[in-house]
C-alpha cells in the first residue's frame, strides 16, 4: 500500500468498517476479460479466524454462471464519505474508509440458506427477521470465504 499511514491492520478496525457498510461490490471474472462488477447487500460472520460474507439473488443470471466456471472474486466496500474543501488554497480531498479483499464464493445448500439469510439481515435490521419460507427456494444464497483482506481510512485533520 502506498499511503501505509492509511493503512488499516487490525483485524477489529476492518470489520467495523464492514459492519458499517451497507454495499459490497463483487468483481467476478468476466466472459470478456473485463471484471464483471455487482453491487450487492450483504451479511457477515466472523469467527476470529475464519470471515464469511453472504449474498442472495434470485436463482439464475450471469453471475452464477461466471461462478461455476471461476468462484474466485475480489470485493470492496467503503464508507464514511465526507467531502473537505478549503476554498482560498483551491483544495479538496474526500474522507473514506474502505476495505478491500479477495476469496472464494459457494452456492450454499438448501439446508444452510436460513442462517445465512438470517445473518444478512441482522447486517441492515439488528433484530430478528421470520422469512417467509416459501421465498427460500426461489433464492440463491452465496457465501464468500475471505482468503485476504485490506483496508483503509483517510482523516482530514482539523486545523
Amino acid at each position: 500500500m502506498r499511503r501505509a499511514d492509511r493503512e488499516i491492520t487490525r483485524r477489529e478496525e476492518l470489520l467495523s468498517i464492514m459492519e458499517r457498510c451497507d454495499v459490497c461490490r463483487l468483481a467476478l471474472n468476466g466472459d470478456d476479460g473485463y471484471p464483471y462488477l455487482l453491487p450487492l447487500n450483504f451479511g457477515l460472520e466472523d469467527d476470529g479466524e475464519r470471515l464469511n460474507l453472504y449474498f442472495h439473488g434470485a436463482n439464475e443470471g450471469t453471475k452464477y454462471r461466471l461462478l461455476a466456471r471461476d468462484n474466485r472474486v475480489s470485493f470492496e466496500m467503503d464508507c464514511a464519505h465526507r467531502l473537505h474543501t478549503d476554498v482560498e488554497r483551491g483544495y479538496c480531498t474526500m474522507e473514506y474508509e474502505s476495505v478491500m479483499g479477495r476469496g472464494f464464493v459457494d452456492i450454499l445448500p438448501e439446508e444452510e440458506k436460513y442462517p445465512a439469510l438470517e445473518k444478512l439481515m441482522a447486517h441492515y435490521h439488528r433484530e430478528a427477521f421470520a422469512f417467509n419460507p416459501a421465498a427460500i427456494p426461489r433464492t440463491t444464497v452465496l457465501r464468500l470465504t475471505v482468503t485476504q483482506l485490506t483496508g483503509k481510512r483517510r482523516k482530514v485533520r482539523q486545523p
